[in-house]
């Protein structure tokens, strides 16, 4: 099992969205999340590839002040995480 499709079955469901943000530096992962999650639904799971080390704490920190749930931070194979959020509203 990759640590993707683990990060899906710990999610209960696989991400409704991928948002790659690989080889970008923050801001713009949390741009392009804030951007996108209003196209999928209510409790869908949106994953954010980012490998920027300040995304591993600020996706997160996004997540508590615009009150979404950070699900988990799952690293990628090739170096960078995918960081899973869960739309709450």
């Amino acid at each position: 099992m990759t640590s993707i499709q683990a990060a899906e079955a710990e999610a209960g469901q696989p991400p409704a969205l991928t948002i790659d943000a690989l080889g970008k530096k923050c801001p713009i992962p949390i741009i392009m999340l804030a951007e996108q999650i209003n196209y999928v639904p209510r409790n869908a799971i949106v994953s954010v590839l980012a490998d920027d080390p300040a995304a591993f704490t600020d996706v997160p920190a996004w997540c508590r002040l615009k009150s979404h749930h950070h699900v988990a931070s799952y690293e990628l194979p090739d170096g960078g995480w995918a960081i899973h959020v869960r739309r709450n509203y």
